[in-house]
């Protein structure tokens, strides 16, 4: 089995550092190599959890963000796996996803099919614990999941049903504390949309070429020249949703306004040709996910 580290993972991580060789294209195929990943998809999550907590008065249910955390983990590994099962021959042509392990021959589908399945079933374990409204939301978004490696092939906005799919824990994790859905759960879900639209539109300039070649669709390639001013608009869209959650308390506002303005510095610092600079801007999303997360706890210092 290959050991080699692929193209988009920083180098020294530790999945090539510290892995044994027999786990490491395993580790690979779970994106557990790529880290950002699972805080893009963890943090929606743990934004609904803190919201709905702040509107009762209270701080974030440890319990909750680390279910959150366990389940964003499993779901995503599960995630790539399928999306490396269904694109594995679009995969071989793209110089950047050409190593990953199914697309190579490093694990077979129905390796890969087994993977899939047996973290799904922890993340389906770990929703259970949940309260009726929260697994009824966790089912619903197996549809998203389900679909979402298909739309790159069917629309030049497969970015917004990532949006759609990866921001659905902010729904969840909202429900998983209030026991239902409300209208702040929703304005969360939209900022969270624009947000991923955004990032994803600038992770997307890493196969512009290679996708063209291949026929793959993004909104990279759709908005071509105008990428820049897309990215602004889909963040600015996020900003102002995000800020009008946050305006209960000076300390909650100012870190809403620093998340607003870790989006304007992505926008300032793009380079639509440089794809190393696109992938730092891509992962520093994590940062600007930590300030809105820490905005909307401390909402709850209203009484």
């Amino acid at each position: 089995m290959t050991t080699a580290p692929l193209p988009d993972a920083a180098r020294g991580n530790w999945v090539d550092r510290l892995a044994p060789p027999r786990l490491r294209p395993w580790l690979k195929l779970g994106r557990f190599d790529r880290p950002a990943g699972i805080w893009l998809l963890m943090l929606p999550g743990w934004q609904g959890v803190a919201l709905g907590d702040a509107l009762a008065g209270r701080w974030p249910d440890l319990r909750l963000l680390l279910l959150i955390a366990l389940g964003a983990t499993a779901m995503r590994a599960a995630g790539c796996a399928f999306n490396d099962i269904v694109d594995r021959d679009v995969d071989a042509q793209v110089a950047r996803t050409a190593a990953r392990p199914v697309s190579s021959g490093v694990i077979s589908v129905r390796g890969a099919w087994a993977f899939l399945v047996g973290l799904s079933l922890l993340a389906f374990c770990i929703l259970l614990t949940m309260n009726l409204t929260a697994i009824l939301l966790g089912v619903a978004s197996l549809g998203l999941v389900a679909a979402y490696p298909f739309m790159k092939r069917i629309t030049w906005w497969p970015q917004a049903w990532l949006g759609l799919t990866f921001n659905w824990g902010a729904l969840l994790g909202y429900a998983a504390v209030q026991g239902r859905l409300g209208w702040p759960a929703a304005v969360l879900y939209a900022s969270g949309v624009a947000w991923t639209l955004g990032y994803d539109t600038i992770y997307a300039l890493q196969d512009i070429e290679d996708d063209a070649l291949a026929g793959i669709k993004s909104s990279a390639r759709r908005l071509g020249p105008q990428m820049r001013r897309g990215v602004a608009a889909f963040y600015t869209l996020a900003s102002v949703l995000a800020v009008s959650l946050a305006v209960r308390t000076p300390w909650s506002l100012l870190l809403a306004l620093g998340f607003a303005a870790h989006l304007a510095w992505q926008v300032r610092r793009l380079r639509p040709d440089d794809a190393a600079l696109a992938l730092r801007l891509f992962k520093s999303n994590r940062d600007a996910g930590l300030l809105l997360f820490a905005a909307l706890a401390l909402t709850a210092l209203r009484r």
